[in-house]
């Protein structure tokens, strides 16, 4: 039996945030309306209380719990060690940030391959304990089965193909996929199946722009990408790449918006520098 959904934080929240002035909460139907009116929609991923709010505030349609927490948060070398109760965790935190953006959780590597009933269970954790209000999975045609339960069990779905960060192994590394025709063509049927399962959007990760373009304009529902070009309805990117925080390589397709790993080692620097001083505690941070 799926397991019963019950009101998460977040929409335990929406009222409260209704009667505080914030923007109205932004639904699946509201993504949808974006990619019909051509209106960009905005996705970055975060992980925790305060960078939730932080892109809440500055008007982020969409925050990702992305698995990728592994790598930018908790150091692996990869997503596949990552597990549902990092993810519950981690969502539950971006969740009392009470966003007025939608939260998607990510399904972490083997919490929904082996049968559509676990990954009913594993969605549904992350929507009953961690308040998600979305989930997305990693694949094409292959993953239609739990898709199509997840979804019927009531919890939206977004897909993601192109380069699935889950199945780096089977990929051969972290490259572009779709390069050749018959790839494209793959992409393009996982596209259609995904949106046909029950997908309300899609993910297009390291993918020819030609490519993202055609799935684009032939699929019903929102297509988001990163390092798919500009034709895609949405634009995400790690929240630690796009904020200078992960230095151990940068992507070709991120840009770099801060260089906060550099600021908070000159402030870190200066701090120690300052105790050591004894120029830190001043008299006006002692109590009398």
């Amino acid at each position: 039996m799926p397991p019963k959904v019950q009101a998460t934080p977040t929409q335990a929240g929406a009222a409260a945030n209704a009667a505080e002035g914030a923007r109205p909460k932004v639904s699946r139907a509201k993504l949808g309306e974006m990619k019909k009116g051509g209106e960009r929609i905005v996705m970055v991923t975060a992980y925790d209380y305060p960078f939730a709010r932080l892109a809440d505030a500055a008007g982020v349609d969409i925050l990702l719990v992305g698995d990728t927490l592994g790598m930018v948060v908790l150091g692996f070398d990869s997503t596949l060690p990552v597990t549902m109760e990092h993810m519950v965790h981690h969502t539950q935190a971006v969740s009392r940030a009470r966003p007025s953006g939608m939260i998607v959780g990510d399904m972490p590597f083997m919490s929904y391959q082996v049968t559509a009933e676990e990954a009913v269970r594993n969605a549904g954790r992350l929507v009953q304990e961690g308040g998600a209000e979305a989930v997305k999975l990693e694949g094409g045609e292959r993953i239609c089965a739990a898709v199509e339960a997840i979804a019927s069990a009531g919890i939206p779905v977004m897909g993601h193909i192109g380069l699935t960060p889950q199945a780096v192994h089977q990929l051969g590394g972290y490259r572009v996929q779709g390069r050749d025709p018959a790839a494209a063509e793959r992409l393009v049927r996982d596209a259609h199946a995904l949106q046909e399962s029950g997908c309300f959007a899609l993910v297009l990760e390291a993918i020819p722009a030609s490519v993202a373009q055609q799935i684009t304009t032939t699929v019903r529902i929102p297509t988001i990408g990163i390092g798919a070009g500009p034709h895609c309805d949405g634009q995400v990117l790690v929240l630690h790449d796009l904020l200078g925080l992960f230095e151990e390589f940068v992507p070709k397709f991120v840009r770099r918006y801060a260089d906060l790993a550099g600021s908070t080692r000159t402030a870190l620097e200066a701090f120690a520098d300052d105790v050591r001083s004894g120029r830190f505690p001043g008299k006006e941070h002692s109590y009398g």
